[in-house]
């Protein structure tokens, strides 16, 4: 389930606007600290996306940033950065994101898992605007724990 791995400590919220590559490093930053995933794995992230890598864009203003768990995934685990305007992937305005999430997974079958709970989450327009009409990270928490116990 994802409130397993979204946790407090790893929802974020900028408060001022940031670039697409100051997003992606950020919303990896709680990943990092914890040893859940290594420098490699944000340096694969960013050069991921800067060789052309808009396919983190989920649409409805949400990028998932994610690398090969080869490049440096210790432990699956997942962040969440909001910001207060978009920071476009690539500078490209098609590719406007104010909800960036990081992910990292050792194995097919956590990635899976997670995946199926993210999309379900986010398939929905106004869990969508909650989460970014949330101030603080028990308000996202409380509103993931919510969906989860409603589906």
């Amino acid at each position: 389930m994802l409130s397993d791995l979204l946790t407090e400590e790893r929802i974020l919220f900028s408060p001022s606007e940031l670039t697409w590559r100051e997003a992606v490093a950020g919303v990896a930053r709680p990943l990092l600290a914890a040893g859940d995933i290594t420098p490699d794995y944000v340096r694969a992230m960013l050069d991921s996306i800067a060789a052309g890598g808009t396919y983190i864009d989920l649409g409805h203003g949400i990028a998932l940033a994610h690398a090969r768990p080869e490049n440096g995934a210790v432990r699956t685990a997942m962040s969440m950065l909001r910001l207060p305007a978009p920071a476009p992937l690539l500078d490209d305005p098609r590719h406007a994101v104010d909800l960036y999430f990081c992910f990292a997974a050792v194995d097919a079958e956590a990635h899976m898992s997670a995946m199926a709970s993210l999309a379900r989450i986010l398939s929905d327009a106004g869990t969508r605007q909650a989460l970014r009409d949330a101030a603080s990270a028990p308000e996202v928490i409380k509103l993931i724990t919510q969906f989860e116990e409603t589906r």
